[in-house]
């Protein structure tokens, strides 16, 4: 298994760390488990054709902290996807699942990617993301279409 922070060069991961200590006003290990937890979601993420992974609140600062850096950003989504991973959040009009099974879903689909979870940021409990409450989610490719037998 790998941390997240291998997805980024030091730099990078340690600009986004900075940040996360400056806006949120935390200490700066905690700020670095944020971020290489949202970089090994996002790293699941690239992988995902199925139901869309959201990170726990904690995790969401990461991934919004990261979406700041939008050229970083957009050459990450590039590099690791090979498609750009569109932040969607959730609104009035969009059906809820239950928060304890989607971080179950999402900690398993960042496993089988290969990445360490730092299980106490998925806690659901915590909430120190204002904006979302669980209510981001990734936008994953449709799958692929079926393999005509016919066609080589």
């Amino acid at each position: 298994m790998k941390p997240g922070r291998s997805l980024v060069s030091p730099d990078l991961f340690d600009r986004l760390v900075s940040r996360i200590v400056k806006e949120r006003n935390t200490d700066r290990e905690l700020a670095a488990r944020i971020m290489d937890q949202a970089l090994a979601f996002l790293g699941a993420c690239a992988c995902n054709h199925g139901t869309p992974l959201s990170p726990s609140p904690t995790v969401d600062i990461g991934w919004h902290t990261f979406l700041l850096h939008t050229k970083d950003y957009a050459e990450f989504c590039g590099q690791v996807a090979g498609r750009f991973l569109h932040h969607v959040p959730a609104d009035e009009n969009v059906e809820r699942r239950d928060p304890a099974e989607v971080s179950r879903t999402t900690m398993e689909a960042i496993e089988a990617a290969g990445f360490v979870v730092d299980h106490e940021l998925w806690d659901i409990g915590r909430r120190l993301c204002s904006q979302c409450f669980n209510g981001c989610a990734d936008d994953p490719p449709p799958d692929p279409p079926p393999k005509d037998p016919k066609r080589r």
